[in-house]
């Protein structure tokens, strides 16, 4: 479920009309509702509550302060992949104590700063990271608390680019491997072996890929626990959500469509997995992004031109790839919609952006609303991978983020001013000299 429907012709946020927002905050616009946050953590967490757990948001879904303060008063840890997304949880107000450190690549400056912030663990990805972890602990006479993320070379069936559990992707130890590398990693003096991580990949809708998983590797988890006393076991996140369709017509209601129906809940994924886990004794962690916060958000854009060629209908809106890279990068769905209704005559169109690249498009052929310039439109479903993957392509200042709750709407990012694009960037003093 969310909370954006039509009332009448208009489209609303919880008790707010969105395009009151645009007309008053301007487009591109990112529209958050914290209800939808609110519920969707909250569903997860109530269908987890036989295990003793810990919701571990992923940042790198959406690192809005205010997404993480709402998401932080509801008890939630954070699953990190840099030290940024780490100090956005301390400005949040987050607890380190409660962050799960993830990814390849983790940097001496990096897992110093964690290991002072006292995180709850690393989720190691190689050996060589064990012992980078080790000898930086041992230089701050820490103890380092780790698990090591298991590959369980399981296909997760989903989109190439967002697969992590298989032995072509870059993530994780290989599972026959796994067992050695703790034996040798209980012999480095400044690690606490915690616990052990897997994560097969995202947007996954359905329960096999997850049951298929957990069952390969609850028996090496039982086995390591029993040697080296661990705490948890993190089953990672992926759960997915409904893209399409993201809002149905007239007096239907979105969740009962045929897709919706067919979606993997929390109530279906925990009835699937809570008998493989409790066996365990062991904590869970799980680390969710898109589910939680995906159908929170929308995207708000402006509509400026409409140009008919012989053979198309192009709708050119005023955001563009660098708002929202995901149906260029993945060529994903978003459901498209106007903020106002004013016409059932539906004419096959491209909704694209201003970028100078062929791959700045939201839809292709698409059977969409006939509009006009000035009218507004929303992307719906955009709450993740939405923002935190803008970028100033083209020069083009990050859009805004506003924050809704029943009838009230706050700023939580200010447009970027242009001014701003180039704030950092010097001439050096030698271009200064050639230019008089």
């Amino acid at each position: 479920m969310h909370d954006f429907r039509y009332v009448g012709s208009k489209l609303y946020c919880e008790h707010v009309p969105v395009e009151s927002l645009a007309r008053k905050y301007g487009t591109p616009l990112y529209v958050y509702s914290q209800r939808t946050l609110t519920q969707h953590f909250q569903k997860l967490n109530r269908a987890l509550l036989p295990l003793d757990h810990l919701i571990c948001f992923a940042i790198k879904a959406n690192g809005n302060l205010a997404v993480l303060r709402t998401l932080n008063n509801l008890g939630a840890g954070f699953d990190i992949v840099s030290e940024g997304e780490l100090r956005r949880v301390i400005a949040a107000g987050g607890d380190p104590q409660k962050c799960a450190f993830a990814g390849v690549g983790k940097t001496e400056a990096e897992i110093a700063f964690a290991l002072r912030q006292g995180i709850y663990a690393f989720n190691v990805e190689s050996e060589p990271e064990l012992q980078r972890i080790n000898a930086v602990a041992g230089r701050l006479k820490k103890m380092a608390p780790v698990a090591v993320r298991v590959n369980p070379n399981v296909d997760a069936h989903t989109h190439a680019k967002i697969t992590t559990g298989t032995y072509q992707n870059k993530f994780g130890i290989a599972f026959e491997e796994v067992e050695g590398v703790y034996a040798r990693a209980s012999k480095l003096k400044h690690l606490r072996l915690r616990g052990l991580q897997m994560h097969i990949g995202s947007q996954l809708t359905e329960a096999r890929p997850f049951i298929e998983a957990v069952r390969k590797v609850a028996p090496l988890v039982a086995r390591l626990s029993s040697k080296y006393r661990f705490e948890f076991f993190s089953i990672g996140g992926g759960l997915g959500i409904v893209y399409q369709p993201a809002l149905a017509s007239g007096s239907e209601k979105w969740w009962s469509s045929p897709k919706a129906k067919r979606i993997l809940t929390p109530e279906k994924y925990a009835h699937e997995l809570l008998p493989l886990l409790q066996p365990l004794g062991l904590r869970v962690l799980i680390e969710p992004g898109r589910f939680i916060t995906g159908n929170a958000g929308i995207l708000v854009t402006r509509v400026e031109y409409i140009k008919r060629t012989g053979q198309k209908n192009f709708v050119i809106v005023d955001a563009a790839m660098n708002d929202l890279i995901r149906p260029a990068f993945y060529d994903s769905h978003h459901e498209i919609v106007p903020l106002t209704r004013r016409s059932d005559r539906l004419i096959s169109s491209d909704v694209v952006g201003p970028i100078c690249e062929s791959s700045d498009f939201f839809c292709k052929d698409r059977k969409l609303p006939k509009v006009s310039p000035g009218d507004y439109l929303a992307l719906l479903s955009a709450g993740a991978y939405g923002f935190v993957m803008a970028s100033n392509y083209n020069a083009r200042p990050l859009a805004a983020e506003v924050l809704v709750q029943g009838s009230a709407a706050a700023v939580v990012r200010e447009r970027q001013p242009t001014a701003k694009l180039w704030e950092g960037e010097k001439v050096p003093r030698w271009l200064e000299r050639q230019s008089r």
